[in-house]
């Protein structure tokens, strides 16, 4: 019995002997958890910088640079880009334009929004916004239709003043995105979403083209991404069918009648 106990005793104290070491050697947080939000963008499309719908994203640069963000966007959704441009106290009258590309760069129209607008003299500040069409599932090659993938945003100046060219400005960027749903749902899918490769990876002979494949960009939405064939609209069809089978049930009970009518005269 004492021995037991000895042992229990022995077990709690190593118990809280390393607890404190447990704790010591627990990881920091990453800068993802600390709420951190990109700062800067990129100049192409191979160096834009990633961001997260629900993201706001800010960068400095200056009037008559090329900004690049990209963003994941999945089948059923609805993207609205907004960014603001603060300009310095005093210039000239600017134009600013925004524009988004999808993961072929094939640029998207806007559905509304003011994708360009011009800044008098002395304005603060300019506010641009672009609405896109959904995003298929599955379309076919010819079109352009918006696809699941990665998709970019290009900000900036147009018929820029001489006078205000290399001038310091600063940006801001947001992406949200309303879910359609089964309303815009379509029979088909892609095999994968188009995103853009990053690198290659090979194995240890250069030359064998077998060991060798693109690795695909981490960038995707929160949930991943859809398989492009479920979507609401099963749900309505299933109630739809339901609902057909029951008021097929009732008319035939509201037809049908009590019987035989009284006024016949039984069969001889």
């Amino acid at each position: 019995m004492r021995v037991t106990r000895a042992l229990g005793a022995a077990v709690v104290l190593l118990g809280l002997a390393a607890a404190p070491a447990v704790a010591d050697s627990s990881p920091s947080a990453s800068p993802s958890e600390e709420g951190g939000a990109p700062t800067s963008a990129g100049t192409s499309f191979r160096t834009a910088t990633e961001i997260e719908q629900g993201q706001r994203a800010t960068a400095n640069g200056s009037a008559g640079d090329y900004l690049y963000w990209s963003f994941p966007a999945d089948a059923g959704q609805r993207p609205t880009v907004r960014a603001t441009v603060e300009l310095p106290e005093t210039h000239a009258a600017e134009t600013w334009r925004i524009d988004v590309y999808d993961g072929l760069r094939r640029r998207q129209a806007c559905q509304w929004g003011a994708q360009t607008r011009t800044a008098a003299e002395g304005t603060p500040s300019v506010e641009l916004a672009c609405v896109l069409r959904t995003v298929r599932a599955w379309s076919e090659p010819w079109a352009n239709d918006p696809l699941p993938g990665t998709y970019y945003v290009r900000l900036t100046a147009v018929d820029l003043p001489t006078s205000d060219l290399g001038v310091p400005v600063g940006a801001e960027v947001r992406v949200d995105s309303k879910d359609i749903g089964g309303a815009a749902a379509v029979d088909g899918s892609l095999s994968e979403p188009l995103v853009p490769g990053v690198a290659v990876r090979s194995g240890k002979d250069e030359n064998d083209d077998s060991e060798r494949g693109a690795v695909l960009s981490a960038i995707e939405p929160e949930d991943g991404w859809s398989s492009g064939w479920w979507s609401d609209r099963w749900v309505w069809t299933g109630v739809g069918g339901v609902l057909a089978a029951l008021a097929g049930v009732g008319g035939y009970a509201l037809t049908r009648g009590s019987g035989r009518p009284t006024r016949v005269p039984p069969a001889a």
